[in-house]
Formats: structure tokens, C-alpha cells, sequence
């Protein structure tokens, strides 16, 4: 039982680091004009002149973002009935 919880819990996290680089990218794309967050190995692709009102904005959807995660998780966690209630 403890191998299982162990592979739902990389999976689960794995799941979760992809679903946050799908979202940073696309806050880069929104706000910055940054096509991709991958390293590409060039200054020219690597490095970007933006503007302060533009890394604001990107600032403020990022944070946003984590806003609504964390009340999605504490909607989650207060909607699911403890191992006592489930008894």
C-alpha cells in the first residue's frame, strides 16, 4: 500500500509541475511576449526587453493564479470527509 501512495503522489506531482510550467508559459506569452520559457542556449532567444507595466501584469496574473489554486485546494480539502466521518 505504501509503493501505491508513494506512485500517486510522483504521479500526482508530476501532473502538478507540468499543469505550473503550462501556466507560467503561457502568463509569459500573455504578458510578455516570451514565446517559450525554455533555455534555448542564445542570448537573443534568452533574453527579452520588457516593459515594467508589462512584467506588473504578468506579476499580478502569476499571483492571481495562485490565488484560485489555493481556494480551489482548501475548497477540496473542506468538500472531502475526514477517515472518522467516512467510518
Amino acid at each position: 500500500m505504501r509503493k501505491r501512495n508513494r506512485v500517486i503522489t510522483m504521479t500526482h506531482t508530476a501532473k502538478t509541475a507540468r499543469q505550473l510550467d503550462q501556466l507560467l508559459a503561457q502568463i509569459a506569452l500573455d504578458h510578455l511576449f516570451i514565446e517559450t520559457l525554455e533555455t534555448r542556449n542564445s542570448d537573443r532567444l534568452d533574453f527579452h526587453d520588457v516593459s515594467v507595466w508589462a512584467v506588473q501584469s504578468a506579476l499580478v496574473a502569476a499571483y492571481q493564479a495562485g490565488l484560485a489554486a489555493g481556494q480551489n485546494a482548501t475548497s477540496k480539502a473542506t468538500d472531502q470527509p475526514t477517515s472518522q466521518q467516512a467510518t
